[in-house]
């Protein structure tokens, strides 16, 4: 790490004065205050260990503000508590999500920190999920305290719920991982009692032995069918029943016919039994469904996805008296109020107050917009900087939030035609199955022959789509598990099969091409104060805001500024030495100092305004500033032939300047939901295959009429559950990753479906004309799964080009060490 790079973090220290600490007798450099304090807590606490053990610089701490530690306070009520907080032996237990974990000497930190503060009976993170169990001892503790524990190291923490379809989904993943560890233990056990008898490496044993044998192996074979199976059954019942088939009608028809037969030859006595076939079979099958269940699972990204949007509790106000109540109480007329920095829980009508909404969830437009009394607000809006008393209007299912998921349902289901083509090809394929089967064995049977029945098992299980069914989700699973590494992670099955298709790439604006906060981009001096100067004046002012333009301040050190006072929507004011300081708008600052405005514009992002009362100083111009590696991205995507077009909810002019900096084909700005939809749709109907990339609530319905979806990391929950892929590093340089890989999974999966096709086509005939038996159909499927999976492995060892077209080292592998 060099000399001018934040010790803690990574992030460049450029702070004036320079913010040091000496560290076993060197100098160490950081980038805030917040840094250099994170880095004191964990030398007092004996931890210093965590800056070896680290592989990934650590996140930057935040300062928590006044009005959020007031919001991690109200996590002590018991009303809020109830929704994710359930009593254990030992005290209290939350599910946390906690956020700011970049590699494992991070969870080491937090669970060592955790376990020095009173109270903590034990806390663990799960680092694929970012998910964190705690236990307290509510008599010796708040939550709220261990909540702020972690908030002092920079991460951050809050309740996490998951929702009812995420838990049926990890019950079934549970269930089906316990039923493919049951069908591979019987396939051992049963594998080790057969092949002995089918090679003859056990010689001159009597009929007792070999039927002792037999029933040992109809010991192990019996839970195999009735648990393992049970779900092959159960489908095969159901679809018979709907006159739907699929695969499962001719695989439960396999298993059990040769079960039942088996288990008579045990009872009854004859030549053969097939309990080993049964197992193998058994355990293939459910290996290909686990699989595939794993691409649907999601990696943990389904929980908690309207908790961070939708608040479960509201103040309500009553005459002179408020209270907590649940914000399905709420009912049209109600009066609540609405802090700072809290989310509004319904549509209303301000009645009272003074401030600014951030609808960037909703509308993508990254700026609060100020709002008085008679103006609307939405459920999903963060509230900036004054309290509100709000008139509700609309609540639930009623709300634009809840319309926005109206939209994005309806299109979502518009997908469906591919999956119907799907359940049709299924159809022939296994009606065709049932035929030849019946006839192979009356052709035998007709033909005198003793075997006739083995040599219909034969057909069946050689006709087995277990292969079939492999073919897919093992690339999709490889080529996943390799992009995860890079930083993108598809989150449904078709995803990457999608990608090689994409012909136009729809970019939103906030937060995916652009940072989606303000940053300094430009300061205009016009006094005798130097820039460094009037950034400590501007940084003295806001070090008192919550507003985004204090954030982009942090990092300055503060003038000594007093007396600081708040007016909203216009800006702020505060003493330095006897002398008035005013920073704000334009049209605030005019009604504050005598001398004549500049005449100095920017054309370019925010313009922020300093003076004092005689004076103008200097103009800040912030900006949201696009990505390091936006432009070359878009480039990249372009010199393959690629179209790019930005699609954004904020002004029209920002959305042009951000256009033409990173070279986008096309631009639009100001458009709504309905608008971003309505331009896909056009799109598609034009003939273009089309991914978008989005962060915004208000990017969901647009993203679901995508052919592929992809949400940025920092997106908000909901988002990224809807999404077909996730960007969890922010890079959009990984889209060209991703699009290469899609082609090589494409590739792979032809491979894949062209053996698999041709091996049945070979084994068949030959299993119809008895020079198959049954046991050697099933080595023979389990053989042909083999070399697809083995094949598709060969995706996560490839090297995806870097967006120079370079092979990059390291993509397979670990990130460097921070």
């Amino acid at each position: 790490m060099n000399a001018t790079a934040c010790f803690h973090c990574g992030e460049p220290a450029a702070g004036s004065p320079p913010i040091t600490l000496t560290l076993d007798g060197r100098e160490r450099h950081f980038c805030c205050q917040g840094c250099k304090a994170v880095c004191q807590t964990i030398r007092a606490e004996g931890l210093e260990g965590f800056y070896q053990l680290r592989t990934e610089a650590a996140a930057t701490p935040q300062a928590l503000t006044e009005t959020e530690r007031e919001q991690i306070r109200e996590l002590d009520h018991p009303l809020v508590q109830q929704a994710f907080v359930a009593p254990v032996s030992g005290g209290l237990e939350a599910q946390l999500l906690i956020g700011g974990i970049t590699c494992a000497a991070c969870i080491w930190l937090l669970e060592n920190h955790l376990a020095k503060q009173p109270g903590v009976v034990s806390f663990s993170v799960n680092h694929s999920t970012q998910r964190a169990r705690l236990v307290w001892n509510p008599e010796q503790t708040r939550l709220s305290d261990l909540l702020l524990a972690i908030h002092q190291l920079g991460y951050s923490a809050r309740p996490y719920q998951p929702d009812d379809a995420e838990q049926a989904l990890q019950s079934e993943k549970r269930s089906a991982l316990i039923r493919l560890c049951v069908a591979g233990l019987g396939t051992m056990q049963s594998m080790m009692l057969a092949f002995p008898l089918y090679f003859e490496l056990i010689s001159d044993l009597s009929p007792d032995f070999i039927q002792l044998f037999r029933w040992f192996s109809l010991l192990v074979a019996t839970p195999v069918v009735l648990y393992s199976a049970a779900p092959f059954f159960r489908n095969a019942l159901r679809d018979i029943r709907g006159r739907h088939l699929t695969m499962d009608v001719p695989v439960a028809t396999a298993i059990g016919l040769a079960y039942l037969a088996s288990a008579w030859v045990t009872v009854f006595g004859g030549d053969e039994v097939y309990f080993e076939s049964v197992c193998m079979f058994t355990f293939f099958l459910s290996l290909g469904r686990y699989i595939e269940m794993q691409a649907r699972y999601r990696a943990g990204l389904t929980g908690n996805a309207l908790g961070a949007i939708q608040p479960r509790i509201a103040t309500l106000v009553e005459g002179d008296q408020i209270r907590v109540v649940p914000v399905h109480q709420l009912r049209e007329g109600d009066l609540i109020r609405v802090k700072p920095g809290e989310t509004l829980p319904v549509d209303g009508e301000i009645v009272s107050g003074r401030s600014t909404l951030n609808e960037a969830a909703l509308t993508g437009e990254y700026l609060p917009e100020t709002r008085k009394p008679g103006d609307l607000g939405h459920a999903g809006s963060i509230n900036g900087e004054g309290p509100l008393t709000v008139r509700v209007i609309r609540t639930g299912a009623n709300t634009r939030l809840s319309g926005i998921l109206r939209i994005l349902d309806r299109v979502q289901a518009e997908k469906a035609p591919v999956a119907r083509m799907a359940d049709r090809i299924a159809r022939v394929f296994v009606s065709r199955v049932l035929i030849v089967a019946p006839l192979v064995w009356l052709g035998w049977w007709y033909m005198g022959a003793d075997n006739a029945f083995d040599i219909t098992l034969s057909v069946l299980v050689v006709t087995c789509p277990c292969a079939l069914s492999l073919a897919t989700p093992t690339a999709i699973t490889s080529a996943t598990m390799h992009l995860r590494k890079l930083g993108f992670l598809p989150t449904r099955g078709h995803t990457l099969e999608s990608l090689s298709t994409v012909d136009t790439v729809v970019f939103d604006k906030t937060g995916t091409l652009t940072r989606g906060e303000l940053s300094l981009v430009t300061v205009k001096t016009f006094g005798h104060l130097s820039e460094a100067r009037c950034l400590e004046l501007a940084a003295g002012l806001e070090q008192y805001s919550e507003h985004p333009i204090a954030r982009a301040l942090q990092s300055r050190h503060p003038a000594p500024v007093r007396d600081v006072r708040n007016h909203i929507g216009d800006g702020l004011s505060g003493l330095l030495d006897g002398r008035k300081l005013f920073i704000g708008h334009s049209d605030f600052l005019k009604q504050k100092v005598a001398g004549a405005m500049p005449s100095w514009r920017s054309d370019n992002g925010l313009e922020v305004w300093l003076a004092d009362e005689h004076r103008w100083l200097a103009c800040l111009v912030l900006d949201d500033e696009p990505r390091p590696d936006a432009a070359e991205t878009i480039a990249t995507l372009k010199a393959r032939g690629l179209r790019t077009l930005l699609l954004s909810g904020d002004r029209s002019g920002h959305v042009d300047r951000i256009a033409k900096m990173l070279g986008i084909d096309e631009a639009i700005g100001q458009a709504s939901p309905e608008d971003k939809l309505a331009t896909l749709q056009r799109l598609a109907d034009e003939g273009r295959t089309l991914m978008m990339v989005g962060d915004g609530l208000n990017d969901l319905p647009s993203m679901a009429g995508a052919r592929v979806s992809v949400a940025m990391g920092s997106a908000a929950d909901l988002t990224r559950l809807k999404a077909d892929a996730v960007l969890l590093n922010g890079q959009p340089r990984q889209i060209l990753a991703a699009l290469d890989t899609s082609r090589a999974t494409r590739r792979i999966i032809r491979q894949n479906m062209t053996w698999a096709l041709a091996y049945n086509v070979c084994a068949l005939p030959l299993a119809a004309a008895g020079l198959v038996p049954p046991w050697l159909a099933a080595i023979g499927m389990s053989l042909s799964s083999l070399f697809v999976v083995l094949n598709a492995l060969r995706l996560g060892r490839s090297r995806s080009g870097s967006p120079a077209g370079k092979t990059t080292p390291g993509l397979v592998g670990a990130n460097p060490a921070a």
